[in-house]
């Protein structure tokens, strides 16, 4: 039996949090989108539904009738579903893992080593979750997370700094020639951004005033809302990506790409490894978080500036 009409989930999840907050503002807080995004998506649940839910007055937002009935029932739903889902998702004993983390990190850094993880613990049973947002995570779903945090993880989880922060421009090693751009130059070229992305992730607009250049109002930019996808049109040529270090540095080192300048960024923040509070690790994530550091170890050795000997005297 097909249960129909159904609304896309993402745009309950937005309506409830403006609800709750009586804010747009708030809940692209609290959601870790653009205060756009949530307005899209509850004008797409309203379109949806044939009637408007929200009355949208200067500096306030209240629902509508037809909001007030709707929230009851959206909130219950939601309650009741995460509920079932967590209680499905219940894992027991030291050799089930599930781990979780971003897009970005999950294709560039993480996936091209688990083989390695695997190989050296193949009793491990694993499980990972692909979900762009932090905040989108509950503890219960997961026992440990790679995620890049800019000031705090919240409190109900346990957050370990792995990486610092470093954000530089990159793009194929073809499409300037080997040339690199001052800041300002690089402004004019084809930007490659990523739409609707985590508020905490840098967007090319801050990465320029973090290096005093004003961004064009109208740049040459391609859009696009997976952040692994804008990588590879930047590795066939197709402009510039944002590039966090330590996540594109395979890309760099097998030639895919190279820095399009020598200028770089940081908001503080940085790569943590994240786990829930409210228990304590199994056998299984004891080992993968340590893994985790011995893999982040041997990278930054890898990495590292090499030093030219001097003669003995």
């Amino acid at each position: 039996m097909r249960i129909a009409p159904l609304p896309p989930l993402q745009c309950l999840i937005a309506f409830e949090s403006a609800m709750r907050h009586a804010s747009f503002t708030k809940a692209a807080a609290e959601l870790h989108l653009t205060q756009s995004a949530i307005s899209r998506q509850i004008a797409q649940l309203e379109d949806f539904l044939g009637r408007s839910l929200f009355v949208r007055e200067h500096r306030s937002l209240r629902l509508t009738i037809a909001g007030e009935r709707y929230a009851k029932h959206v909130q219950w739903l939601l309650a009741n579903c995460s509920e079932a889902t967590l209680d499905v998702m219940k894992r027991y004993g030291d050799q089930e893992l599930t781990i979780a983390c971003s897009s970005g990190v999950a294709v560039l850094w993480l996936t091209p080593r688990l083989g390695a993880f695997r190989a050296a613990y193949p009793n491990i049973h694993l499980r990972m979750i692909v979900r762009d947002g932090l905040a989108s995570l509950s503890p219960a779903e997961f026992d440990v997370g790679l995620y890049y945090i800019r000031q705090r993880a919240e409190p109900h989880f346990t957050a370990r700094r792995i990486f610092d922060e470093e954000v530089y421009p990159v793009c194929s090693p073809g499409y300037l020639d080997g040339r690199k751009l001052e800041p300002a130059d690089l402004a004019q070229e084809t930007l490659l951004m990523q739409e609707d992305g985590q508020r905490q992730w840098m967007s090319w607009p801050e990465w320029f005033r973090l290096n005093d250049v004003q961004m064009p109002g109208s740049p040459k930019s391609v859009v696009v809302n997976h952040y692994p996808q804008l990588v590879q049109m930047a590795i066939l040529g197709q402009g510039v990506v944002l590039g966090w270090r330590h996540m594109i540095d395979a890309c760099l080192a097998e030639g895919l790409l190279v820095r399009a300048t020598r200028a770089s960024a940081s908001h503080g923040g940085g790569y943590y490894v994240v786990s829930p509070n409210d228990r304590s690790q199994n056998q299984a994530g004891r080992l993968f978080t340590n893994w985790l550091f011995e893999q982040a170890e041997r990278q930054t050795m890898q990495h590292a500036p090499q030093q030219t000997a001097r003669p003995a005297a």
